[in-house]
């Protein structure tokens, strides 16, 4: 009986891989290159987009600041004086959870929630000066080649 040989999926050659433009530091740089242009985009507002992701995932339903910190891989020390500032310029605010006196949960004030659509139309004027001289059709290819890495979980 003849096996049927499964595609290789190694696509990188461990003894001629270059760190600096394989896809893992390519994506690093761009993530560089996209963090500079929102933190441009967002100076106006008082707001870096180390901070902007926070108010993101709090804007489409992460509560906590544990899951904070696993959405954003930082460190729970680093988050809570990140939620400390947010807190201090009115866009966050700690709530007491009703269920289990314990845990405290995250919410977007009055304020973030009115800033917030400000802050995305700044982020996407960021992101559309990283994707200069690309088509729309290149710009969904590639955000789908990514969500297909982000699947390989």
């Amino acid at each position: 009986m003849t096996e049927i040989a499964e595609p290789k999926t190694e696509i990188y050659d461990p003894k001629t891989f270059d760190p600096k433009t394989g896809i893992g530091g390519l994506v690093a740089r761009v993530r560089v290159k996209l963090f500079e242009a929102l933190d441009e985009e967002l100076a106006p507002f008082d707001i870096t987009a180390a901070q902007y992701v926070i108010l993101v995932n709090l804007a489409t339903g992460v509560d906590s600041a544990s899951g904070l910190c696993k959405g954003v891989s930082y460190d729970p020390g680093a988050m809570t004086r990140m939620i400390d500032r947010l807190e201090r310029k009115g866009l966050v605010r700690r709530v007491r959870s009703p269920e289990d006196r314990r845990v405290v949960n995250l919410a977007l004030t009055e304020e973030g929630k009115a800033v917030y659509p400000k802050l995305v139309a700044s982020a996407a004027a960021a992101t559309n000066r990283r994707l200069r001289g690309f088509t729309k059709a290149e710009a969904q290819q590639l955000e789908r080649l990514l969500q297909r890495m982000l699947a390989n979980d």
